[in-house]
């Protein structure tokens, strides 16, 4: 079974800085398309970043741009998102999400990691 097991989130002040981390096991199959996603309170889930397979081609939510930074190891089967000048408007559950190719296609997502910014 496909695992994705998250960790990094935390209480940071505005400003600073965090690393999520996403580790994968048992991931016999080839995703395409592997990021994160993140919900806070009132508001619906939403795209932050992701990477491709294919190309290595990046997203990123315009709200995040220029401030996060996606990135892997390969050896250690793990993806980052580097968060830098952290807001307010971060606050949220963080979630890794792995899409693979299927009959349907068939989503596989972590089990989130809070991360909190307040001053």
């Amino acid at each position: 079974q496909v695992q994705l097991v998250e960790s990094g989130g935390g209480l940071v002040q505005p400003g600073g800085s965090l690393r999520l981390s996403c580790a994968a096991s048992g991931f016999t199959l080839n995703y395409y398309v592997i990021g994160w996603f993140r919900q806070a309170p009132g508001k619906e889930r939403e795209g932050v970043s992701c990477i491709s397979r294919s190309d290595g081609s990046t997203y990123y939510a315009n709200s995040v741009k220029g401030r996060f930074t996606i990135s892997r190891d390969n050896a250690k089967n793990t993806m980052y998102l580097q968060m830098n000048s952290l807001k307010f408007e971060d606050t949220a559950v963080y979630y890794c999400k792995a899409r693979v190719a299927g009959d349907p296609d068939v989503d596989y997502w972590g089990q989130g990691t809070q991360v909190t910014v307040s001053s």
